[in-house]
């Protein structure tokens, strides 16, 4: 079986999936078959395999950095949030269900907790259910690691979440079952990095510390040697190197994992803009909705020379806009309503009436239309949509997952589709993607008004530069697409600086021993350890401290749960204050 390593972190991007990627393209450069694993993930940045599964696109951006093929083995499990206390599980690439936190977390009350009542249909199938999903997720990685030399595995928030160690099977669960060693990664840029890596350690039980092997600094500015005295205390603290320092870098553009936060930094990346090629610059500005997903749609315009991407939330931000996009959504009727309640409704309706461009993507194309039929995301029955469209939609129970390939504007495009609403085009002046031979295959366009369900298709170079000709063109713009832009020449150089970032800063000697090598031996325990859990404690009583099991015990107990046969029993990590 091939070797392993868990990447883990102080917090949530701390910076866990550049250095995931990064260490999967310095090994595949160095001749290693690398292939990245996230037992489970949290985001709205999704994207669809060969196969027709759904993972997150945090995993399919290091499969990149791997040169391997995406594949649902490599995030058995994704939640995508859909209100602040549920999500939809998606497993093995499949959409299985929506639950809340409790559901989730099996705690008190939650459907097949003990002595809870029977929930909805299907609900009890989650309670309580680790032990199920941990066998699912670690047969997968097994799998990766009986056909690939390494497996470099990606944890989520911070592994010391005390209050969901019971159930976690993302970070010290899977080190533990796989017997991993782990590498801790701490963001210096936001201060106390030091005391980060320390409590994290501490607060983890022995069995867990045994596991943490090293720590990696991310995003240091300065002169290095002023750094090493606090690094070589920490070793002296807690019995651990640091294997690596990894510089600040600028406008690395990879794929994030949950737009939520990101959506409003009011730009898309944090390199200068090229300049344009014509007289003119080309404004796009994106409506931030809630439950915006895979925003990395606009990422190919943001790499256009002359092109400015900017997400917005005011009616006012569209005014000097060339183009606005209304991007995909995990709830669109949501979407809908924040968008009249802010006056942005308004806006597009008066920039469609204009003759100024528009363009909706998934959830945005939906919600550009005249009706939405919605007993599945919202419930919310019929809904009138702004009208920009002539489509109707209803939302099916079936999740649309695909990677179709049409043409549009004389182009080939390539995309993928995740979409439970279905589209009925009832009119409109041409289909926005057809299969070439006059039939269409998805969206249509009225006017300066664009829509379609495809994701990812601004990363065709030919269609892009052709759109936003077209753009340009009902904008009055002099602006004039690069004319070599290649968007996934790009995105190699940008896995290519990953790659260097820890070739030249991290000690990869010590690297490709925990990988080949596994956990060293003898790492010393860190006091005071993990506290007991409040369902521990003696009936009346306060938590009592716990029992260190001894290693073969734990040994057992981790065996026993990952050779249990899978099914789709889950009991994932709680969403209210959970991590991803």
């Amino acid at each position: 079986m091939g070797g392993g390593l868990l990447v883990a972190g102080t917090t949530s991007d701390a910076g866990k999936s550049v250095v995931t990627a990064g260490i999967c393209r310095w090994l595949v450069r160095k001749g290693v078959k690398v292939a990245p694993f996230k037992a489970q993930n949290m985001s709205l940045n999704s994207f669809v395999t060969r196969e027709g599964a759904e993972i997150g696109r945090a995993q399919a951006m290091q499969a990149a950095a791997a040169r391997v093929e995406p594949s649902a083995l490599m995030n058995p499990v994704l939640l995508k949030p859909g209100s602040d206390r549920s999500s939809q599980v998606v497993l093995l690439g499949k959409p299985v269900g929506e639950l809340s936190a409790r559901g989730y977390f099996g705690g008190p009350g939650a459907p097949g907790a003990p002595g809870a009542p029977e929930g909805p249909s299907g609900a009890s199938l989650y309670g309580g259910r680790r032990e199920a999903l941990l066998g699912t997720v670690t047969e997968c990685l097994e799998e990766l690691r009986r056909t690939h030399d390494a497996v470099i595995c990606e944890g989520a928030g911070s592994p010391a979440e005390i209050n969901l160690r019971r159930t976690d099977i993302v970070n010290m669960g899977i080190a533990r079952a796989a017997r991993l060693p782990v590498v801790v990664v701490g963001d210096i840029d936001r201060g106390g990095v030091f005391a980060s890596f320390f409590g994290t350690t501490a607060l983890l039980s022995r069995e867990d510390q045994a596991h943490i092997a090293g720590y990696m600094v991310n995003k240091f500015r300065g002169d290095v040697t002023l750094l090493e005295p606090g690094l070589e205390m920490l070793r002296d603290l807690t019995g651990r190197p640091t294997v690596g320092v990894l510089p600040f870098a600028h406008g690395l553009g990879i794929d994030e994992e949950d737009g939520l936060r990101v959506s409003m930094r009011g730009a898309v990346r944090e390199s200068v803009v090229a300049p344009p090629h014509g007289a003119d610059v080309l404004r796009v500005a994106v409506c931030a909705v809630p439950l915006m997903s895979n925003f990395t749609d606009v990422d190919a315009l943001a790499a256009e020379p002359g092109v400015i991407v900017r997400f917005v939330d005011r009616p006012e931000e569209l005014a000097d806009a060339d183009l606005v996009i209304v991007p995909g959504t995990r709830g669109t009727v949501k979407a809908l309503a924040w968008l009249r309640e802010r006056g942005l409704a308004d806006a597009l309706l008066r920039r469609a009436a204009e003759g100024r461009p528009v363009l909706g993507i998934c959830g945005g194309y939906q919600l550009l239309g005249e009706r939405i039929e919605d007993d599945v995301e919202s419930r919310a029955g019929t809904v009138e949509g702004l009208g920009l469209l002539p489509v109707r939609v209803r939302f099916a129970r079936e999740k649309t997952l695909e990677r179709p390939v049409g043409e549009a504007l004389g182009e080939r495009v390539e995309g993928y589709e995740i979409h439970h609403g279905v589209a009925e085009v009832t009119g409109g002046d041409e289909a926005f993607i057809s299969d070439g031979r006059g039939r269409g295959l998805d969206g249509c366009r009225v006017g300066s008004v664009w829509g379609t369900h495809w994701h990812g298709s601004l990363e065709s170079d030919g269609f892009r530069r052709a759109f936003l000709r077209r753009v340009a063109d009902a904008a009055g713009r002099s602006f004039v697409p690069a004319p070599d832009t290649s968007f996934a020449a790009l995105r190699e150089e940008q896995l290519d600086r990953l790659g260097d970032l820890i070739e030249r800063h991290a000690d990869t000697d010590a690297l490709l021993r925990l990988i080949e090598q596994g956990v060293p031996a003898g790492l010393p325990f860190v006091p005071p350890g993990a506290p007991a859990h409040p369902a521990d404690a003696p009936a009346g009583g306060k938590p009592a401290v716990p029992a260190q099991p001894s290693d073969s015990a734990a040994d057992t107990a981790t065996e026993t749960a990952a050779s249990e046969a899978p099914d789709q029993s889950l009991s994932c990590e709680a969403l209210e204050g959970g991590t991803r």
